[in-house]
């Protein structure tokens, strides 16, 4: 028996297959190869046609069905009869905006994440209803995210606002492609600015401010449940049995952290690659008044017993480390090499330091750009593997000074969590992660669409809970900090002080 898991990404659509029994993954494939198409009409504009996101995950089923032959033993892949599925679970790029008229045929192109249009209809909602009760109620201005996106269509194309009989985000789509129902969950609604956390409701004071009737709304669900089941027509385009239930729906950030066994307060999943995400539990209803993190709803919250998700993105993570390979290491040096050369220079790299952030605006930073700078240079002292160092060491410092903003809203940091890819393939940003934050590192093998296969095992009931569900659950690594963590902390002082220098 196994469990079907989707991540639909604005790049492609993955599928793994997650044996019940063994909790492994059996086959994974996405598609396409290249990356999908993102349609740009203006600067600044970023949508893609939701049909791409299922034709793709047709390909990545049929893929993974193939993949299934040799786990029967035979020759040829395992049929739709053959192959036991007991539930999909999916997870999705956040924020997106699908919209369909009483016919469930789409009205227009999904505007995504990416796509930045809605911030002056965000913005002029958060001037025009206040900061207290935005922040208060939402946990969030209500920014660039999915209600935005809504005003923007409005204003600008009232002919197809009109015809809109439903609006969903992108893993809702996906869903009712299977299933046939329109539906979503607090999770979700969370994200778009649509859920108020003191009425513990749809937000209906901002969706009365920019002119939506509250109908449009899907219906909800809870995140773990029985959601719809595959339809006929769905199942043959897939290749599957029909009536397999839809089981779990979740963003791709809350998804990425539950994928890592992240649902208590203190827990955080962390990515580093071009940019980096930190995503922390908390177990309070609060928000960062200078808004430099984004607050969801985690996909174990309940209004009874909160489990908040706090978003940091950091913009110049591994492209800062990328930059120094292709611009001041020896030309040809690999990653692995780096990290050695860098080793040999001590914490706090003698006194250089590096602000990484040369990768656009930051927003835990008030949206300034600062760009990349070098301070405490010195010719007579410093080689490239002090800068080298310098770099990993304030890609790090730019984690922990998120992590501090988390911890002012309450939370408590007691383990950080990561697939053991991009920067995390670094001892030096390793180490010094654990070292400055205090906390434990866990390396773990898995990925989003494996995560979402396991959660869709708990909505259907196969698992019992969370601890099942995620017992095999690969460690690839653990780093423990140091009883002594001085020399960390004194040169992420010194880094912190230049950088409030600059902002």
């Amino acid at each position: 028996m196994y469990l079907l898991g989707y991540d639909v990404g604005s790049s492609s659509v993955k599928a793994s297959l997650v044996d019940v029994e063994s909790g492994k993954c059996v086959a994974e494939a996405f598609y396409p190869k290249h990356e999908n198409t993102i349609i740009s009409l203006k600067s600044g504009w970023a949508e893609q046609d939701p049909l791409s996101w299922w034709e793709n995950l047709k390909l990545a089923t049929a893929d993974v069905i193939s993949q299934a032959g040799s786990l029967g033993g035979g020759s040829t892949p395992l049929t739709n009869r053959e192959l036991t599925i007991a539930a999909i679970g999916i997870s999705y790029q956040m924020h997106g905006l699908v919209c369909v008229d009483k016919d469930g045929k789409l009205l227009r192109d999904s505007i995504i994440w990416c796509d930045s249009r809605a911030v002056p209809y965000g913005d002029a909602a958060f001037k025009a209803l206040g900061k207290e009760k935005c922040l208060g109620h939402l946990l969030n201005s209500p920014g660039n995210f999915t209600a935005a996106k809504l005003a923007w269509v409005k204003e600008n194309e009232p002919e197809i606002f009109d015809r809109i009989y439903k609006i969903m985000l992108p893993g809702d789509y996906i869903a009712y492609k299977m299933t046939g129902e329109i539906r979503t969950t607090m999770s979700g609604l969370s994200e778009g600015m649509f859920w108020d956390f003191k009425e513990n409701r749809p937000a209906s004071f901002l969706m009365d401010w920019f002119g939506f009737d509250e109908s449009v709304l899907p219906e909800i669900v809870p995140t773990f449940s029985e959601q719809g089941f595959l339809g006929l027509e769905a199942a043959q385009e897939l290749g599957l049995k029909p009536g397999i239930p839809v089981s779990y729906r979740a963003g791709d950030q809350p998804n990425n952290a539950l994928s890592l066994n992240v649902f208590e307060p203190g827990e955080i999943a962390a990515t580093a690659g071009t940019s980096g995400v930190v995503y922390g539990v908390s177990g309070s209803v609060a928000y960062d008044p200078l808004s430099r993190v984004n607050t969801f709803a985690h996909v174990n919250h309940t209004p009874a017993d909160p489990r908040l998700g706090i978003l940091l993105c950091i913009n110049g993570t591994g492209i800062a480390n990328a930059w120094i390979r292709r611009n001041v290491v020896p030309r040809g040096m690999m990653y692995d090499e780096m990290n050695a050369s860098a080793a040999e220079v001590p914490v706090g790299c003698e006194g250089v330091g590096v602000l990484p952030f040369g990768n656009g605006a930051e927003r835990m930073l008030g949206n300034k750009e600062l760009g990349f700078g070098v301070f405490g240079l010195n010719f007579n002292v410093h080689s490239w593997k002090h800068l080298l160092r310098a770099t990993q060491e304030g890609i790090v410092f730019s984690f922990k000074y998120g992590i501090d903003i988390m911890e002012e809203m309450g939370m408590k940091v007691g383990v950080i969590r990561a697939g053991k890819a991009n920067m995390f393939l670094s001892p030096i940003f390793r180490e010094t992660l654990s070292e400055v934050t205090g906390a434990v590192i866990e390396l773990l093998d898995t990925d989003g669409a494996a995560g979402a296969a396991k959660a869709a095992g708990i909505g259907a009931g196969i698992y019992k809970d969370r601890s099942e569900a995620f017992s095999s659950l690969g460690r690839l690594g653990v780093v423990e900090p140091s009883a002594d963590r001085s020399r960390y902390l004194e040169a992420y002082s010194i880094w912190k002080n230049h950088l409030n220098n600059n902002i």
